[in-house]
């Protein structure tokens, strides 16, 4: 009939709430060619995964040859350990990767991070996941942040580079979309920015 099928392994562990609709934290659904991973938030009141289930889906009825993975982190929620003071400290856990997330991250050749509506957390979750992660990476948040707001943290990305001394990351910020409401299906024009900036980066070499 023309189409095409994906197998793809959806869950590493049961799903949360009705149906076991909602991906828990610690879980990876692999496709078979690890091309582009999504990470999202762990799941919780505040950090809803849903823009990066629509986005997954978005990206793999595009029919294009590469492979969507999506990624739920265990700890995704909080700031890193070694961030700054925030609005006078961090309640509950702190955000963090496992060894095992990394790997799973670093398999991929493009990153799409999710990480809210937090400026500030937005800005150092992703410095933390590079630091650790040498892979090209497209930011999706909620809240307005921008190429300079990742440098002044060591981050390197494609239009503005930390100086030389002050770089902190392996990998790099390729692309910004924001306005991506947390909790809510993203807009048809916020959905092509991000389909766009994916097909970009594949057709361009590492």
């Amino acid at each position: 009939m023309g189409r095409v099928t994906q197998v793809v392994d959806c869950r590493e562990a049961m799903g949360m709430g009705k149906g076991g609709g909602i991906a828990q934290r610690g879980t990876i659904s692999e496709c078979r060619y690890p091309d582009v991973i999504v990470v999202g938030m762990s799941p919780g009141r505040r950090h809803v995964t849903k823009p990066v289930c629509d986005i997954t889906s978005a990206l793999r009825q595009q029919g294009i040859e590469y492979s969507v993975s999506t990624l739920v982190l265990n700890a995704g929620s909080g700031v890193p350990p070694d961030a700054p003071n925030i609005a006078g400290g961090v309640l509950g856990a702190y955000f963090g990767l496992t060894e095992k997330e990394i790997a799973q991250i670093e398999k991929h050749r493009i990153a799409i991070l999710h990480h809210g509506n937090v400026r500030s957390h937005v800005v150092h979750k992703v410095r933390f996941i590079l630091q650790a992660c040498d892979i090209r990476a497209i930011v999706v948040s909620q809240s307005p942040v921008d190429f300079e707001d990742f440098a002044k943290e060591g981050v390197k990305t494609a239009l503005v580079m930390p100086p030389p001394d002050k770089i902190r990351t392996r990998g790099t910020v390729m692309a910004i979309v924001s306005g991506v409401t947390r909790g809510q299906t993203p807009t048809r024009e916020k959905m092509a920015d991000v389909i766009h900036a994916v097909m970009r980066l594949i057709k361009t070499k590492e």
